[in-house]
């Protein structure tokens, strides 16, 4: 997708996010983030946002402090009545600070350089995922609809996929069964949304949008198959074939969640 569509996404993610919590108790449990309340999770969506922007907005060359994302007390003094306009804040200087910069600008990304450019687009793009996601977390606390337009869940969708080819989702680890290996292919079907096939046979993952022959699939709509993936309630998503292999692959792509 186009830069400045990232940049106006994740502005106007926050802004439905902002809805959804609109009158919630930020001392609610959020089941999808074990130990977090609303509050929690806002104030570390809100934190992520500034810490992008600080990332993009400085030109970092390597890893910066990320205490106001990671932090419980980081944001703890905002009252709770202020975190709305606090995230639209944090989001709208995030993109300002994006678009200043270009999709070219070289910076500093925690992901695999052979896999993901080194540049503001990874920013801009991950932000706005990351953002899309704690808005399905907050949609579940307060039972808000959680609608995604198909054009930004296939790319959600083929996101997650890039991530599921770096080193640290199939490289061997000890007392870990070894993901790649004759045979090994997994599908996704969400219908006339799209397919796609990861390829697990080789020396590192390969994937492709399309079809083919799968050891297991996944199937449903393509909402739930987003959900499925990022581990969040996917009540649609059927699973057929391997399932080992199926846990497996999510055992190791899933470490993308704790960075």
């Amino acid at each position: 997708m186009a830069f400045d569509t990232y940049c106006e996404a994740i502005v106007a993610q926050t802004d439905l996010l902002v809805r959804h919590v609109e009158g919630a108790d930020t001392s609610a449990p959020v089941p999808t983030c074990p130990g977090w309340d609303l509050g929690r999770l806002l104030r570390h969506l809100g934190g992520d946002h500034r810490w992008a922007r600080d990332i993009v907005g400085t030109r970092a060359t390597g890893p910066i402090d990320d205490d106001m994302v990671d932090d419980p007390a980081a944001h703890a003094h905002l009252d709770d009545s202020a975190l709305g306009g606090w995230l639209v804040a944090g989001a709208t200087g995030l993109a300002d600070v994006l678009r200043a910069a270009g999709p070219e600008l070289p910076v500093w990304t925690p992901a695999d350089e052979d896999v993901v450019q080194q540049s503001a687009m990874f920013w801009a793009r991950r932000m706005t995922y990351e953002t899309l996601l704690h808005r399905a977390d907050a949609a579940l606390v307060t039972g808000a609809d959680f609608v995604v337009e198909e054009p930004l869940a296939v790319d959600a969708v083929e996101e997650w996929l890039e991530f599921a080819t770096v080193p640290e989702a199939y490289e061997p680890l000890p007392g870990v069964p070894e993901l790649l290996g004759p045979g090994r292919t997994l599908g996704l079907d969400a219908g006339a949304a799209g397919e796609w096939l990861l390829d697990l046979t080789g020396e590192r993952p390969k994937w492709r949008r399309g079809t083919g022959t799968a050891a297991v699939r996944v199937r449903g709509p393509l909402t739930d198959l987003l959900l499925f993936l990022y581990a969040r309630p996917a009540p649609g998503a059927e699973t057929r074939g391997d399932s080992e292999l199926l846990e497996l692959w999510l055992r190791r792509t899933r470490f993308w969640l704790e960075v």
